[in-house]
């Protein structure tokens, strides 16, 4: 069953003398050196690219991620000596790494744009494009991306289920409307029914029990169903997500003065006072991320961090898979999850919220439209030539052409597309 998990989808036959890595450390470098991934030192965070030097970028928050999953792994497999099931080390990095490779320009303005885009032909979600990059777009083999091992790829997959079936009520268009709403068109998360084959392949170890319970889903609103369950290894990358989201954005927001004292006492405390977690009864956490020394802020920084990682654990999930890497999940004590959830509500509500940083997010989401609709309307004309012969080739085998151009566009940096929209409509140019 292991060598099952560490197969690739094509053998290929690489002149590598006296190579001693494991197919997990093969991954790992593999992700290092994708231009998908050199792409995120370009990509917005939270604050847009070029707002401020010193916020972070989804490069160095996908690097801080990776350490905070090393840091889970290596406190689980202490906590849990006799667990056999556990990633190594590498796998997991790999994971944490290449989390948000998917995510196109502008955050989740340039993911909403896509998936409204997209609202007849699949969809749009970032998860889902990260895997179709790692499996099928990144060029190291012929249509099968990076060629990663099976249980690397299962590990990407946060939502094993496709978008047309929990994307049960699409939202209906209204031409006649400049803009969007946003709200309405928030992806609903899973994999394009464009990737089946891959998702087939990854999931062929498993019973069709553990395959049929992967997949199920429960309803989030009236227009989307969100899946349940996850690998262990999606798991582990998923809580290092959320801790570095909550506790490392957090600083950023502080230190370039997006949130203020004020805001932290009247939004996060009254929040914070309502979790029964001993830790912030002493850990004097207002004074030192707002009042003292910033090497006080990097040492509360540090405390949370630490905190998340030590309070975790491992758990069975609530139905019984066959499989162990489905059969577990990772979990925090609910008092330290409240802490976590708290601390992610007020980064979202009060700055990826915030009325200037929607202004920014509206613009690029804008932006986005307009270049989706540009390239739509005579795509061989104006889609760079490779680009041009995949979509050629996928209008001759009566394939989604629209997938051709949203994988173009969500694959662009902030500024090439800002730079592409001023080739297009700029008159200055």
């Amino acid at each position: 069953m292991e060598l099952d998990w560490q197969s690739r989808i094509i053998e290929q036959q690489k002149s590598r003398p006296n190579d001693n890595r494991s197919a997990w450390q093969v991954d790992r470098s593999r992700i290092i050196h994708a231009a998908a991934f050199r792409r995120l030192q370009a990509k917005t965070q939270i604050m847009g690219i070029g707002l401020n030097d010193f916020h972070r970028t989804r490069l160095t928050h996908s690097l801080e991620v990776s350490q905070i999953g090393s840091g889970l792994l290596r406190h689980l497999e202490k906590q849990h000596p006799d667990f056999n099931h556990f990633p190594d080390q590498s796998l997991l990095e790999t994971l944490c790494l290449a989390h948000d490779i998917g995510h196109p320009a502008f955050g989740h303005g340039g993911e909403i744009a896509l998936n409204y885009m997209m609202r007849d032909h699949g969809g749009f979600e970032g998860n889902a494009q990260t895997l179709r990059i790692v499996s099928r777009l990144e060029p190291y083999s012929d249509g099968h991306g990076m060629n990663l091992t099976r249980r690397t790829l299962l590990g990407f997959i946060k939502y094993p289920a496709f978008i047309n079936d929990l994307w049960h009520t699409i939202p209906k268009h209204n031409p006649s409307r400049a803009f969007i709403k946003a709200d309405d068109w928030r992806p609903a998360k899973g994999l394009y029914n464009d990737d089946r084959t891959t998702f087939d392949w990854i999931v062929a170890p498993l019973s069709a029990a553990d395959k049929t319970n992967l997949s199920k889903a429960q309803e989030v609103d009236q227009y989307r169903a969100k899946t349940l369950y996850k690998s262990l290894d999606a798991a582990i990358m998923e809580l290092a997500d959320d801790i570095a989201y909550a506790v490392h954005d957090l600083e950023d927001a502080i230190a370039t003065e997006q949130i203020t004292l004020k805001e932290w006492q009247n939004h996060a405390m009254p929040a914070l006072q309502a979790v029964d977690c001993e830790w912030l009864i002493t850990s004097n956490i207002t004074a030192r991320l707002f009042l003292e020394s910033e090497a006080q802020r990097k040492d509360v920084i540090g405390e949370l961090v630490n905190l998340f990682i030590t309070q975790s654990s491992i758990i069975k999930n609530d139905i019984k898979f066959e499989n162990p890497i489905l059969n577990y999940t990772v979990v925090l004590p609910k008092s330290y999850q409240a802490l976590l959830d708290a601390l992610k509500s007020f980064i979202y509500q009060r700055l990826i919220r915030a009325s200037h940083m929607q202004q920014i997010e509206f613009k690029g989401q804008k932006l986005i439209i307009e270049l989706f609709e540009a390239f739509a309307c005579d795509p061989l004309r104006l889609l760079p030539e490779t680009t041009a012969n995949l979509y050629r080739q996928t209008l001759q085998q009566g394939g989604n052409t629209h997938r051709v151009i949203c994988d173009y566009l969500s694959g662009m940096t902030d500024e090439y597309a800002f730079k592409t929209h001023q080739r297009l409509f700029s008159s200055n140019n």
